[in-house]
């Protein structure tokens, strides 16, 4: 199957897109469905490609892959795991059954708790709401707190992640400690960072007023941990080892998010995310959402081989989905042994970044225009804004977002390009000058139009990025579910520590190691 795309790679030569196009591209070449359109026709993808593309995803048993999933089979092979974040938002489904169990009594019954909670804590003196975490335990619900912000009517919710003292210093100097609640976020309720800033906040509070008897939460499955911490198991919300951290604010990990937008807010944000898995199960081939963007990305990254991917959305409030993408993304899909312990065959998941539209403009849009490697670019904009008195503001973001997909499709060769500058130039210095001003052109982009950015669509956005992480995951034969990754660096940090504290260095400690360790010694206060 790869080499059948190489090879139309190959033939694919430096054909321009704009020769594909023709009156029905346009609609052939996207995917809609009630609620959202992700166009890919702004792509060098032709029928024969996409028919390659998905004669691949059906070799490698997608739709058999992704029932797995939903019925709760153990498709996290390394650590023998279920994956059954859908399953915290099957609100109107069936039963999921793990291990001959159905866990929906109790995702539904954490459900009903973590509303019971927040409406007490919404109608109560709290003010600010500090969430301690890192990783899936702060990108999530930090990004769609501030995405979701203009439907918030609860308390102000702030985020603490770094173990860099900066963060929580930052965080807490503004707050009133008899007025502020804590919610420790960590599984194990073992994570370095996350205690310690936990163990700060602590402090912080006893020393302003503030009860953290009542004043803390947790979301942890350790409930001997958060006694021990003085947390009450009343204020313990805990969630199964078959939800991973970059997928779980569908849970208790998103309970800022329900502090923020209250409960009817976040169950219109699981009832988005349902409805894209309502989608993802029953939309066939090029109907399907998830599955059209991850076949996109399979081409760009491991067919074309375009090492990045840059995300772009043109809506103020998802400033922070780009890093919670490149997390979703890359921790998922970061590998480079199969499912069987061998090297993969292909490049594995890209580079993904970003920034909002139209900040990135005058930043980097530079590079992606006219720089030399192409970055496939995926473009997001909502038909309505919140601020119905500047909708001139939101009208110009549209046209903004529309001409960047053109210009990247169209560039501007070098006859355009002098005739921009004739009339002030001439002879040598005309063509110095025209040479400056050609856009290659021809860099793919798709764009994904949503309504408005409400609760229920950010549902949407989130689990067609989830479904899609999946979908190229099972193509790569990979586990997107571990992330073994992230291990050694944690270790040799644990094992480093006493040494910065004055520790001798252990004899096999590099010599760069030791050097900067020495200057560290000799500077440090």
């Amino acid at each position: 199957m790869w080499n059948d795309l190489n090879a139309l790679a190959a033939q694919m030569g430096e054909r321009h897109i704009l020769e594909l196009f023709d009156e029905a591209r346009a609609d052939d070449f996207a995917v809609q469905t009630q609620f959202m359109r992700f166009d890919y026709a702004k792509t060098n993808i032709d029928t024969a490609t996409r028919d390659a593309l998905l004669a691949l995803s059906d070799a490698a048993s997608v739709s058999t892959r992704r029932d797995a999933m939903f019925s709760g089979e153990k498709i996290n092979e390394t650590e023998g795991r279920a994956v059954l974040h859908t399953a915290l938002r099957n609100l109107d489904g069936g039963p999921v059954m793990v291990d001959g169990q159905d866990v929906m009594p109790e995702v539904l019954a954490t459900l009903d708790r973590m509303a019971a909670y927040a409406e007490e804590v919404r109608s109560g003196p709290i003010t600010d709401v500090v969430n301690i975490g890192i990783g899936g335990s702060d990108l999530g619900p930090s990004m769609a707190v501030q995405a979701l912000s203009p439907y918030r009517d609860g308390p102000r919710c702030h985020f603490v992640s770094n173990v860099d003292g900066a963060h929580i210093a930052d965080v807490l100097r503004e707050l009133d400690a008899k007025t502020t609640l804590v919610i420790v976020a960590s599984k194990t309720f073992t994570t370095i960072e996350t205690m310690t800033n936990a163990r700060t906040a602590r402090a912080w509070m006893l020393d302003g007023g503030g009860d953290p008897a009542t004043q803390f939460a947790a979301l942890s499955t350790a409930e001997d941990k958060t006694a021990d911490f003085g947390i009450p198991s009343e204020r313990v919300f805990g969630f199964e080892d078959w939800v991973g951290g970059r997928y779980s604010m569908w849970g208790p990990i998103g309970l800022s998010i329900m502090l923020a937008i209250g409960p009817d807010g976040f169950r219109a944000f699981l009832r988005g995310g349902q409805e894209m898995d309502h989608h993802f199960c029953s939309a066939q081939g090029t109907e399907n959402m998830p599955l059209m963007l991850a076949l996109v990305g399979i081409w760009h990254r491991q067919v074309l081989g375009h090492a990045t991917r840059a995300v772009l959305p043109y809506d103020q409030r998802l400033g922070q989905l780009p890093a919670y993408l490149q997390q979703l993304e890359m921790e998922s899909n970061g590998k480079s042994v199969g499912m069987d312990g061998q090297p993969l065959p292909v490049d594995s998941g890209p580079v993904v970044w970003g920034a909002p539209g139209t900040n990135g403009q005058h930043a980097f849009y530079q590079l992606i225009h006219q720089g030399t490697s192409v970055i496939p670019c995926e473009f997001m904009v909502a038909c309505d804004g919140h601020e119905d008195d500047l909708k001139h503001h939101h009208d110009l973001l549209i046209a903004n977002c529309l001409a960047q997909s053109e210009a990247l499709l169209r560039g501007r060769d070098l006859d355009e390009a002098r005739s921009k500058v004739a009339d002030k130039f001439e002879g040598a210095e005309l063509e110095r000058q025209a040479a400056h001003r050609v856009f290659a052109g021809n860099r793919p982009s798709t764009t994904l139009i949503y309504p408005k950015l409400d609760p229920f669509t950010l549902g949407q956005i989130i689990a067609l990025y989830e479904h899609r992480v999946f979908v190229e995951g099972v193509i790569l034969g990979i586990n997107s579910y571990d992330q073994w990754g992230v291990e050694l660096g944690k270790e040799l940090a644990t094992a480093l520590q006493p040494v910065i504290e004055g520790a001798d260095v252990p004899a096999d400690k590099d010599g760069s190691t030791r050097a900067l360790v020495s200057y560290l010694r000799t500077h440090k206060k």
